[in-house]
């Protein structure tokens, strides 16, 4: 179902990984670029292609330098909001940020273009349960500095991890994605808004079916003129082998927080690893939560992409 107004905020998003009201600080510009994900959806890799397609003479030393995430709930002491700030407002360029939060808790703005991504909620749940288990003991330490928050290490068996994951949430509205939020809800908030001319939705399989396509969709989403030959190039330079071998520069980490440094963030890359993992009442677990929180052509986009369509 399609949402005839203009999206609000309705929600708070608070938490050990997420401060919603960071977004309170920001100032618009004609012509931004906001990068949502719920997570583990391929953010980092499309917040690469902006970079490529806007900033093709700039070569950051890494993406925290150009594409910050605003609604994450750092520490203040570290990483004061008002040092973000200004890092974006001296920006000459066209920016870029990331966001993790659904649509109900992210203030819109007409004048930026959205890029909103989308993955099988299967293959996210055993990409997060790897990603989480990287976490060093300093990450786990600032994930619970803020008061009243108390992030929970990984869970020792997958099982745990899922059996909370696809059947609880964070926030009192959510129904999956504990200790992290809803993948569900995310995509559901901003799929009721995607005939806005300014929000396209990429899914995950299509980059990896047919990454020149869906560079030229995002290129044309931005306006950018793109030759076939600078496509390919991006193409190239973006694949998954390339990120993870130069991963200081590409993976969106701060010093000391993976145990396995930054090559750790790219760890496969690859979608299908669920058919081996969950058993069949797992599947049906996630197929009900689908039902449940999931209009049915939202849910066909989120397990299929543009074939779906």
């Amino acid at each position: 179902m399609l949402n005839k107004s203009l999206p609000s905020v309705s929600h708070t998003y608070q938490h050990h990984h997420l401060d919603s009201t960071r977004w309170n600080a920001f100032s618009p510009c004609d012509g931004d670029v906001v990068v949502a994900s719920s997570i583990k959806s391929g953010t980092t890799w499309t917040q690469w292609i902006a970079v490529k397609l806007l900033l093709s003479d700039y070569n950051p030393k890494s993406l925290l330098d150009i594409a910050p995430w605003l609604d994450w709930r750092t520490d203040p002491q570290q990483d004061p909001l008002q040092d973000l700030i200004a890092l974006l407002e001296a920006q000459p360029h066209r920016r870029i940020i990331k966001t993790h939060l659904p649509l109900d808790g992210l203030p819109y703005f007409p004048q930026v273009r959205y890029i909103v991504l989308g993955r099988d909620g299967r293959d996210v749940a055993v990409s997060l349960w790897n990603h989480y288990g990287n976490y060093s003991d300093e990450l786990l330490a600032l994930l619970n500095s803020h008061e009243g928050v108390s992030f929970p290490p990984r869970p020792e068996t997958f099982q745990e991890f899922w059996a909370d994951w696809i059947s609880k949430g964070w926030f009192d509205w959510e129904q999956d994605g504990y200790p992290f939020w809803s993948h569900f809800h995310f995509i559901q908030s901003w799929w009721e808004y995607r005939h806005l001319p300014n929000i396209i939705f990429v899914h995950f399989a299509d980059l990896l079916a047919d990454l020149t396509g869906e560079i030229q969709r995002i290129a044309d989403h931005l306006g950018v003129s793109l030759s076939a030959t600078r496509r390919s190039d991006i193409a190239e330079e973006v694949t998954f082998e390339n990120m993870k071998n130069d991963a200081k520069k590409y993976a969106p980490l701060f010093e000391g927080e993976f145990k396995d440094g930054p090559e750790a963030f790219f760890h496969k890359g690859t979608n299908g690893r669920w058919k081996h993992i969950l058993t069949d009442q797992e599947i049906a677990q996630y197929e009900s939560a689908v039902t449940r929180t999931l209009s049915p052509e939202c849910a066909a986009w989120l397990e299929h992409g543009k074939d779906a369509l």
